[in-house]
Order: structure tokens, then sequence, then C-alpha cells
């Protein structure tokens, strides 16, 4: 079978979220430079003036808070992407069909799958993401064809055709 990763509409799923990853890090490196610039900016002005200029210390502070984020996720998305592709290319792509279970539980039901058959049973996923906008996406897939394939340490990678993007999930627990 062709691992996953040798598909044309994976590669171009994997550039682009590499690409967000890296918007995300190039981002928060700005604004952490812009952060210290100001900082800078600040405290001459404040010299000169002889008082503080006013929000300047908030607004530095925020934007070093938030361009520190942003270079943690653009670090851990660079990462997973850069994960995802070498586990991708030694599997095949599963077809099968999705159901959502929750806000951010999924069920994969790989084909041959047997709802009647005890034994059979569905992979059930929660989403990696926290945006919203990515689980509403999955969420719209509800009963569709998708593919998925594991990608090591009980965690998976889904795709739908049409979309131009890769959605992470981990294996759920059982629900009790």
């Amino acid at each position: 079978m062709q691992p996953a990763a040798d598909d044309p509409h994976t590669r171009t799923a994997l550039e682009g979220y590499r690409a967000g990853a890296l918007r995300w890090l190039v981002g928060g490196a700005i604004a952490v430079v812009l952060a210290v610039l100001l900082g800078a900016v600040a405290v001459s002005l404040a010299d000169d003036r002889g008082r503080p200029v006013p929000l300047a210390g908030l607004v530095v502070v925020a934007l070093a808070v938030g361009g520190a984020c942003a270079v943690a996720a653009g670090l851990g998305a660079l990462a997973r992407a850069t994960r995802w592709r070498r586990a991708l290319s030694a599997v095949p792509w599963q077809r099968g069909l999705l159901r959502i279970a929750g806000p951010a539980i999924v069920a994969f039901e790989p084909e041959g799958y047997d709802e009647w058959d005890p034994d059979d049973e569905p992979v059930r996923l929660r989403l990696v993401s926290t945006s919203v906008w990515r689980t509403r996406q999955v969420q719209a897939l509800d009963g569709g064809e998708v593919r998925a394939a594991p990608v090591g340490g009980g965690q998976w990678v889904l795709a739908a055709e049409g979309l131009p993007t890769l959605f992470g999930a981990r294996t759920a627990r059982r629900p009790r």
C-alpha cells in the first residue's frame, strides 16, 4: 500500500499546516522584538519627560507574553508537523466513516467495521485542536468519509476530501 505522505493532497495539507506553524512562530518572535523595542522607547521617553508613558508598560507586557505564547504554539505545531510527516511516510491512510460522539470526541469506523459485531469497536478519538473553527470543521464531517492514520503514541491524523488541512486526535478513554 502507498504511504499516506505520498498522496498529493496530504503533502499539500502538511505544507499548509507547517506554514501555519511558521506564521505563529515568526509572528510571536516579531511581537517579542516589538515589546523589547517599545520598552526601550518608553524608558527613553520617560527619562526625557520626567514621567512615565501611560499604558506603555501594559502594552509591553501584553506583547511580550502574547509573543512568547505564539512562539510556543508555533514551535509545538512545527514539531507536530515534522512528526506527522515522518509517521505518514510509513503508514497508509485508512478510509472510514466519522461519527461525532461529543463536542471534541469522534469515532472513526474503518472500512469493514460492523456495528452489530460485539467484538468490533470504532476507534474513539479526542481532537487535539483547541480552536473552535477546527472543531466545527470536524463536526461538519459527521457521517462522512474521512481518512485516518495512526502516527504513534495513541495519536491519529484525520483528513477529508475538500478540506485543505489535517486534524490531530488522540485515542480517547472508553466511556464508563
